[in-house]
């Protein structure tokens, strides 16, 4: 926590912090605000921005104001629960390998490098394509997708912990392998498993928007920030708005995340010496 505090402190945390608030109200009050439902037609296709549609109307003549404002609820849980589930499923198998060590460190080592092997939308895009498109699905696998990744960071940074001195001591006095990992194998990687949550949760975001605007997320009519790329696109010289604004608000997302993992990173490796 002392890591945290202190990188919120910079002046690239706080840019980043800003960037997530103001995508977070809209995300939180945006559908109270919205004028229209996210799929009523209220005009003509491609409409022009007017007093009454601010950010004119897309291709099926949707207010695009209305429809920004309730997009970003469902990329919100999503990738939070993508990344949550990573970092979870990816910090146990990696404090697993390096605690146990041996034959299970090599299984579970091997089993990881074969999910890396693949990409993770081509990951997603094959379970998806025999399963069915789900919201909850698409989050699921996602998440998946991200536990190779982090569990060879958390393998690395646990094997130091797990050879020092207290560890060992708790090894010899019989503790439980789940009260040594959970007491006094997890505190110590601490700092790098918040720098690897905050750069899942960019990452998820980035994914889940693609898929959406590749079609294999979230399902149309429902709004979401990068279907709504995706719908418009064709219309793009005729009415930039309704791709540009989910665009922006999209990079707005990744880009404060962003900020505030680097700023995370940057001061654990300033704490270890590293940097």
């Amino acid at each position: 926590m002392k890591v945290l505090s202190r990188a919120v402190r910079t002046g690239q945390a706080r840019l980043g912090l800003g960037l997530l608030s103001a995508v977070g109200l809209v995300v939180v009050a945006g559908p109270f605000l919205a004028g229209h439902a996210p799929d009523a037609i209220v005009g003509s296709p491609f409409a022009s921005p007017s007093a009454k549609f601010l950010l004119g109307t897309d291709i099926l003549g949707r207010d695009v104001l209305s429809r920004l404002l309730h997009g970003g609820v469902d990329l919100t849980w999503m990738a939070i629960l993508a990344a949550g589930l990573g970092v979870a499923l990816g910090c146990l198998v990696g404090l697993t390998a390096a605690y146990k060590g041996g034959a299970v460190d090599a299984v579970l080592m091997r089993a990881m490098d074969v999910l890396l092997s693949f990409p993770e939308i081509v990951f997603v895009l094959l379970f998806v394509s025999m399963l069915g498109r789900s919201t909850l699905l698409t989050s699921v696998l996602v998440g998946v997708a991200f536990v190779p990744g982090v569990s060879r960071v958390m393998r690395g940074a646990a094997i130091p912990v797990i050879n020092s001195e207290y560890v060992l001591w708790a090894k010899a006095n019989g503790l439980p392998s789940r009260q040594i990992l959970l007491r006094e194998v997890l505190p110590g990687v601490t700092s790098p498993l918040m720098v690897e949550t905050g750069m899942r949760l960019v990452w998820a975001v980035a994914a889940i928007a693609s898929l959406s605007y590749l079609g294999f997320g979230v399902a149309p009519p429902a709004a979401d920030w990068g279907l709504m790329v995706g719908e418009n696109q064709d219309g793009l010289s005729v009415a930039p708005l309704p791709v540009l604004a989910p665009i922006g608000l999209i990079l707005m997302m990744a880009l404060g995340g962003n900020l505030v993992a680097e700023a995370v990173a940057r001061t654990v490796g300033r704490t270890e010496g590293k940097i």
